[in-house]
């Protein structure tokens, strides 16, 4: 089990850092280790795409490194708090996404104007503002998870973001989606005119069309082939 889930870590990792969510070695995904002794999760020091099943680590609550060799993460309170408050999650993602940040950061709500925002809204993306820095502490990963709250998808304004699922592999598109997302909407209001979006009903229903389990499964599926050999 350990060497299948450093290898979905380590997967994880590379289809973000192809994707350009790597920001050089900062940004990390977990999955939850299912004997309950913390999260997988890559060890600092390494981009992305650098990352190899040999470079993912095991993290109890406390920050202990159990398995894997390097130093971890200094954030890995995101992920075993977030994991802690939301038993439905199984893969937590942070980067540093460069439109989804931009984003956030101009005070802008996400707004269903393309597909991949329907993955999100509604009923929205919340916004995390208690500090900008590092979230180095458990109390600051609890105050993360607060405001995640059951969404699938959180702005750390002025930082980044952090995303969810039931899977690491959905957690994982969940953050492809999100930047695309940001970036449609950046693309759409640089015309200079008011954009339009879908209303909640149909939000709604075009992410049960779109969204599905299955399809989530298949742009997982997607996004791997497309790693480099």
């Amino acid at each position: 089990m350990s060497s299948q889930l450093r290898e979905l870590v380590a997967l994880s990792c590379r289809v973000l850092g192809t994707a350009d969510q790597g920001d050089l070695i900062w940004g990390h995904s977990s999955a939850r280790d299912p004997g309950g002794r913390g999260v997988w999760i890559k060890a600092a020091g390494w981009g992305m795409e650098e990352v190899t099943p040999e470079r993912v680590q095991l993290v109890s609550p406390s920050g202990e490194v159990l398995e894997g060799e390097g130093p971890r993460h200094s954030e890995y309170p995101i992920h075993t708090e977030i994991m802690a408050a939301r038993p439905d999650v199984g893969g937590v993602v942070h980067t540093h996404s460069p439109y989804a940040v931009a984003l956030a950061a101009a005070g802008q709500d996400l707004l269903p104007v393309s597909h991949a925002a329907n993955y999100f809204v509604p009923p929205g993306v919340p916004r995390f503002t208690d500090t900008a820095d590092l979230i180095l502490t458990p109390e600051l990963g609890r105050a993360v998870a607060g405001t995640l709250g059951q969404a699938s998808a959180a702005f750390l304004v002025n930082h980044g973001i952090v995303t969810v699922g039931p899977t690491l592999r959905a957690a994982t598109v969940a953050a492809i989606v999100l930047e695309r997302a940001a970036y449609q909407q950046w693309l759409t209001r640089g015309f200079g005119t008011w954009p339009t979006w879908s209303d909640p009903a149909e939000s709604l229903a075009k992410r049960a069309h779109i969204f599905h389990p299955d399809a989530v499964e298949q742009v997982w599926e997607y996004l791997v082939r497309r790693l480099p050999a």
